[in-house]
């Protein structure tokens, strides 16, 4: 018999931790062990029920999560689901939460997200976060968000092409280390991480601090240009468009693909579509199969394509697909993968 994936639930609403233990209790992979009111009775009930993974609120009474999520990755690294309302304004705090060691974010039910939609993509993030190996039991240094690094300037060889990303969980820290790695002038980047509402706004601007490009959120029909990076917004596929001799983007709603929105796949197809051999296609760290078929559709009409290797990716799921499908030229750890595109773009 497989093992169950054992899941702590700490929220103050009685009506949040009742809701998310009906759900997730839907799932045979799946068992909630227990739920805590507070970060005080949670650090109880984690030392002694020893759950898989912990969903994790942020503004609750006594200590609000990202405090207890700083002192657990210290003393007890554990898998860490954020799982918070994500006001546009907390967007910052959640970012905070993933530079401190949580592997995911998550919006609650409301206007964006229903509670089907939300138990569909958390069962498959908790899926995720259980297979995760390694945690550091040091915490990473915070980048100032007012310095950018300071970075060799080394050309793409061509500005011609279009460069598609994509991501799932540990994806930002991944997103942000590739681009880190470029310099001036590069081809124009398309990326989908998944993420909720409004958290795609602030990574953007994150990114865009650190980088000496534009880094934004994507906008409905914005051209696609040389050094600008956009990213899909959360809860919004992403779907690139040929508009005579420029390329624009198309953000808009439809139904979950590989139980994501935005997906990876989504954008891969439409840009194998619209581009064909002007593009390279990379996949990173992330569960399951979304972008897999969508980068095989990349090569298969000439894109070169990328995959980053088992050994740096927080879940080898997504590139692990690509790759055993025969959709991938070169499989790359995540510190290879920036150098990789300067010489294929």
């Amino acid at each position: 018999m497989t093992k169950k994936i054992k899941v702590l639930i700490v929220d103050d609403s009685a009506m949040v931790r009742k809701v998310l233990t009906r759900e997730l209790s839907k799932a045979p992979e799946i068992e909630v062990v227990g739920t805590a009111p507070d970060p005080y009775i949670g650090r109880d009930k984690i030392v002694f029920l020893e759950p898989d993974v912990l969903l994790l609120d942020i503004e609750m009474p006594k200590m609000d999560g990202l405090t207890f999520l700083e002192k657990l990755m210290r003393y007890y690294p554990m898998p860490v689901i954020i799982v918070s309302s994500l006001a546009k304004e907390g967007c910052e705090v959640a970012l905070r939460a993933l530079e401190l060691g949580a592997v995911e974010v998550m919006a609650k039910p409301g206007a964006a997200y229903t509670v089907q939609d939300l138990s569909e993509q958390l069962i498959e993030k908790i899926k995720a976060a259980s297979q995760i190996k390694r945690f550091e039991r040091v915490l990473p240094k915070r980048e100032s968000s007012a310095t950018k690094p300071i970075v060799t300037k080394t050309f793409f060889k061509t500005t011609n092409k279009i460069v598609a990303i994509g991501a799932s969980t540990g994806g930002a820290e991944a997103i942000k280390q590739v681009l880190i790695g470029l310099s001036v002038e590069i081809p124009p980047v398309l990326i989908v991480q998944h993420m909720p509402e409004h958290f795609t706004k602030a990574f953007a601007e994150c990114l865009n601090s650190l980088c000496k490009f534009e880094v934004k959120e994507a906008e409905d029909g914005e051209i696609v240009s040389p050094d600008k990076v956009l990213i899909a917004p959360g809860n919004r596929h992403m779907v690139l468009k040929r508009s005579g001799a420029q390329y624009r983007v198309e953000v808009k709603n439809g139904p979950l693909v590989y139980h994501q929105r935005p997906s990876v796949e989504v954008l891969f197809t439409s840009v194998a579509q619209s581009v064909g051999p002007n593009a390279v296609g990379v996949i990173l760290t992330g569960m399951g199969k979304d972008g897999a078929t969508g980068l095989l559709e990349m090569k298969n009409a000439g894109a070169f394509t990328i995959a980053q290797d088992e050994e740096s990716s927080i879940v080898y799921g997504m590139p692990k697909e690509a790759a055993t499908i025969g959709a991938v030229h070169r499989i790359a750890s995540l510190d290879q993968i920036a150098k990789i595109l300067i010489e294929n773009a």
